[in-house]
């Protein structure tokens, strides 16, 4: 990543567990305030929590980097073959790319289990909709590379996907992250607690250890708690930016509605037009017929009358 101070700081925030996130991002704005930047400490408290789709895409891309490259490549090779209508091509390449998503989303909650991350059914679909996404979508493809998603993508390949509310700094678009290694599985280590030498009193008593038992338990409680806040935090975000998203289309779609609706009445309206235009035409046309049977029927009278005059006419000259 680049030295810019914001991308230096993102990129350490979201390359930690969900559960991580917004008190190392705390304690970042505290320290560049307290170093007297207080307008780079207001950008990196703006900075957002990751949904845990997110989460995992940007785990995937950190520690699966070159499986998640080969995705990306594959998605260039999908889209060049539809900008080229090679139908062959399409058909193996669109193959290749179910068999990627299904397998690096399984490998992504594979991932996020040993990181200690539950992921839910649900959550592994919208990771299987981001990969999707950044395969048909170049913008997408740009945002997933940063490793800095805060929310899942969508995209069908005919509309361009909507990724400026989904990546966590602008400037982050097309960068690829640090590399790590993939971190072994975790485990739950069992401490056993010290008990602390007794002031005065029996020294066998108790009290000091279920203190501190007390406060763990209270620690842990809160951290739970921050944790869950964090989360809904995150789904009301992401639910937020879905709604923001739906608002527009509902917005085009009215829109276009109502040309619509615009253009059929003017098209009503000339349908009428042409209505009245019609029956106005069929009975000129009737009255026209008549008058041509009438013209005919004189004309036959005059012909008849013609016919006989030349025939006196030739009498006449023959008694002369």
């Amino acid at each position: 990543m680049p030295a810019d101070p914001l991308l230096s700081i993102a990129e350490e925030l979201y390359s930690l567990a969900p559960g991580e996130f917004t008190g190392t991002r705390n304690e970042w704005a505290r320290q560049t305030r307290a170093d007297g930047d207080r307008e780079l400490a207001e950008r990196v408290t703006a900075l957002r929590r990751p949904s845990t789709a997110a989460w995992v895409v940007n785990m995937l891309m950190r520690h699966q980097a070159e499986q998640m490259t080969q995705v990306l490549d594959l998605g260039a090779s999908l889209r060049r073959a539809q900008a080229d209508l090679d139908g062959d091509a399409l058909r193996e390449l669109t193959r290749q790319r179910r068999r990627l998503t299904t397998v690096l989303t399984q490998q992504g909650r594979e991932l996020a289990r040993d990181l200690g991350q539950k992921v839910t059914g649900s959550v592994a679909e919208q990771v299987e909709d981001t990969l999707h996404a950044a395969m048909v979508d170049e913008g997408a493809a740009a945002a997933v590379r940063s490793g800095m998603l805060v929310a899942a993508l969508t995209a069908t390949g005919v509309e361009q996907a909507d990724v400026a509310d989904a990546l966590a700094v602008p400037a982050a678009l097309g960068l690829a992250p640090r590399a790590r290694t993939r971190p072994p599985a975790r485990r739950t280590a069992l401490h056993a607690v010290p008990e602390k030498p007794q002031a005065s009193g029996d020294p066998d008593d108790p009290g000091d250890a279920t203190r501190a038992r007390e406060r763990e338990q209270a620690e842990a409680r809160r951290r739970a708690r921050q944790q869950a806040l964090d989360e809904a935090r995150a789904a009301a975000d992401e639910e937020k930016r879905r709604l923001r998203k739906a608002r527009k289309r509902v917005s085009r779609l009215e829109a276009r509605t109502l040309q619509v609706a615009d253009e059929l009445e003017q098209l009503r309206g000339r349908a009428a037009e042409l209505e009245h235009e019609l029956d106005t035409l069929d009975e000129r046309s009737d009255r026209a017929r008549a008058r041509r049977d009438r013209v005919e029927e004189r004309y036959a009278q005059a012909q008849d009358a013609l016919s006989a005059a030349e025939t006196s006419l030739d009498e006449a000259a023959k008694d002369g």
